[in-house]
């Protein structure tokens, strides 16, 4: 339960163990290469000895165990009037048989087998980053009843049961602490430490690694719905995916099928010469696309995962490079999200350290923005930390807890107003009120600068990804958003929006462009949904992690580039993968219609631009695929 498997940057493209040989020689495509192996190796054998009839017994023998198996499959496929990849194979080793070439044959089965094979192997390899996120997560729980520990399924967790987290353990569900202090690394798919302190009242999500102390959390929502679990479960979608790919490669493969046959009957017609209608099937598999694309996708995901970027809808990685708009949200997306503060307005008797040493123990149990920026003041200035109990944080109310005997609330500037403090002027840019011990006791204003990168990404758009128009919208004050647009280089911007005008806008904008839209918060959850290609920063809720294509966990606009320049380079491969791939197919087939390519050649010809293909689509499981350009 509390193991946690670590990935390397890199990886071999193809890495098979032991086990994944065991396991690959008890199914299908494992048997049919074992025996058209041992056929191919035992045959050379036998020919260099001289020994033609039992090289023809082990080829007929190979060939009629071969032909059971990969028989069914074609006779399944012609009486439901299904003719995917495989068809052409079928039919040209059926055809080999009955023209007694049993050297093509067995050829054309090792080539079918073993193209299936390598990209079972090769699928494996480029969802491992994946797959090691769906092992990270603990199938059972620790649930208190009275005094006793019972171990359950993390299926049967409800909400609000009780449960405990030992030292080292992860975190099952999403929950708050009610009892014990600990800390928890949240640093779950993103490589980069962000650990953080909790005590009664903390949240913690499921995914994180509790550190020394032992924790007891009330469940706050069920294992299907948690945070990790709605991550982890890209890993099932791949699945799907990977079967609606196939479907869209064999959909081709029902054009292609025909072309192959009505080629391959050509050439034996016109030459009289049924062994050149072999020669042509034997080299029209479509296998550079039925395997190679797939693998190109799912190793574009892998490769997009390890930098933590969450491709939930694998045709963002199609659609990026045709968007020519790109819509950005201000607070968290341009800026940085990490404000500072301005300035501090003391009320009653306080002074600032007194104050500041108070704020800084509690807010270092919240993860807003202006937390941080509080606890970086109170570091500045040198205040200590003192005991804190009952923290609580709510929608709308702010922070609240118990800090040296102090009821602290730390929430919207306005709740100063309605405690009969007089603002002459409304704060510039975030602000915020302290309450202590139902008195007003400060106001604290921030100011939020952009990100380093941000007018160097803005500027790098256009002539790096074709994006000619860029707008920044923001339900901040106008103002503020036509101040932070022009530091950034932006020249259209609107603040002072709603959801429902951001969608406005960004509907305007798409009936001239394609647009992909990048936000961060809970209001930018329909233009996400709406945009040609949705990328959201952080997965800061539920909703985001739903209506975002792409969800970027640690947030950059670095790794916006890199998903970009993906996007780019899956096209690429893709198309050197599938059309090239068939394209030398085609010439294959040509030239055997011509008389100059054998069957047996014909195979070996096929199997290598099948090899070249698969190992083309692997480029896309390397780092350097999500390598973007450096900003700041």
């Amino acid at each position: 339960m509390n193991s946690t498997p670590s990935t390397t940057a890199s990886q071999p493209l193809l890495r098979i163990s032991l086990h994944d040989l065991r396991t690959w020689l008890v199914t299908k495509e494992g048997i049919l290469v074992a025996a058209s192996l041992l056929a191919i190796v035992g045959g050379i054998l036998l020919r260099i000895g001289g020994l033609h009839e039992q090289e023809r017994i082990l080829l007929t023998g190979s060939l009629s165990l071969c032909g059971i198996i990969i028989g069914y499959d074609l006779l399944r496929d012609v009486v439901a009037r299904e003719f995917s990849s495989d068809f052409l194979a079928g039919i040209s080793i059926v055809t080999a048989a009955l023209l007694h070439e049993y050297w093509a044959a067995v050829l054309v089965v090792f080539m079918l087998s073993g193209g299936q094979s390598l990209e079972r192997f090769a699928m494996r390899n480029a969802s491992a980053i994946l797959a090691a996120l769906a092992q990270r997560m603990p199938h059972h729980a620790r649930r208190r009843v009275g005094s006793k520990i019972e171990e359950i399924s993390l299926d049967d967790v409800q909400i609000g049961d009780v449960i405990e987290i030992h030292p080292h353990d992860i975190c099952p569900v999403d929950g708050v602490v009610i009892e014990g202090r600990s800390s928890m690394d949240e640093a779950f798919l993103t490589g980069e430490p962000y650990v953080m302190p909790k005590v009664g009242g903390s949240t913690v999500i499921s995914g994180a690694i509790n550190g020394e102390g032992l924790l007891t959390i009330k469940a706050t929502a069920l294992a299907r719905d948690s945070r990790y679990q709605r991550i982890a479960g890209v890993i099932e979608q791949q699945a799907t995916r990977r079967v609606r790919i196939r479907r869209i490669a064999d959909s081709i493969a029902s054009w292609y099928t025909p072309f192959g046959l009505l080629i391959a009957l050509g050439a034996g017609f016109i030459s009289g010469d049924p062994v050149r209608f072999l020669a042509v099937l034997v080299v029209a598999t479509p296998c550079p696309l039925i395997i190679g694309i797939p693998i190109c996708i799912i190793g574009a995901v892998s490769s997009a995962a390890r930098r933590g970027i969450i491709i939930r809808d694998t045709s963002a990685l199609e659609t990026a490079t045709t968007c020519s708009a790109m819509i950005l949200d201000k607070t968290g997306t341009l800026t940085a999200g990490k404000p500072s503060v301005t300035s501090v307005t003391l009320y009653g008797a306080w002074q600032e350290l007194e104050i500041f040493s108070l704020l800084r123990s509690l807010e270092q149990y919240s993860k807003h923005p202006l937390a941080t920026a509080i606890v970086d003041y109170g570091e500045k200035l040198g205040v200590a930390t003192r005991e804190v109990s009952n923290v609580s944080e709510q929608a709308g109310r702010g922070l609240i807890g118990e800090v040296s005997g102090y009821r602290i609330v730390i929430g919207q500037w306005s709740s100063l107003t309605e405690a009969g403090v007089s603002i002459q002027e409304n704060p510039i840019g975030p602000a915020c009120g302290v309450i202590i011990n139902d008195r007003p006791a400060a106001l604290i204003t921030f100011r939020d600068i952009p990100r380093k990168e941000s007018r160097p990404f803005v500027e790098h758009l256009a002539q790096h990804h074709g994006i000619s128009r860029v707008m920044m919208l923001s339900g901040d004050r106008d103002a503020e958003a036509q101040y932070l647009a022009s530091l950034v280089g932006i020249n259209e911007a609107q603040g002072g929006l709603s959801p429902e005008e951001k969608l406005s806008t960004l509907a305007s904008v798409q009936q001239t462009h394609r647009t992909i839209f990048v936000g961060d918060g809970i209001n930018d959850a329909p233009s996400l949904q709406a945009a040609t290609v949705g990328i959201g920063l952080g997965n800061k809720s539920d909703i985001i992690g739903e209506s975002a294509d792409v969800i970027i966990l640690d947030p950059s606009l670095e790794r916006v580039d890199a998903f970009l320049h993906l996007s780019r380079h899956v096209r690429r491969i893709a198309f050197q993968t599938g059309i090239g791939g068939i394209a030398l197919s085609v010439l294959g087939m040509v030239a055997a219609a011509c008389g100059y390519l054998p069957p047996v050649a014909g195979a070996c010809v096929q199997e290598a631009i099948d090899l070249a293909a698969i190992i083309n689509a692997l480029r896309t499981t390397s780092p350097r695929m999500t390598e973007g350009d450096r900003f700041g």
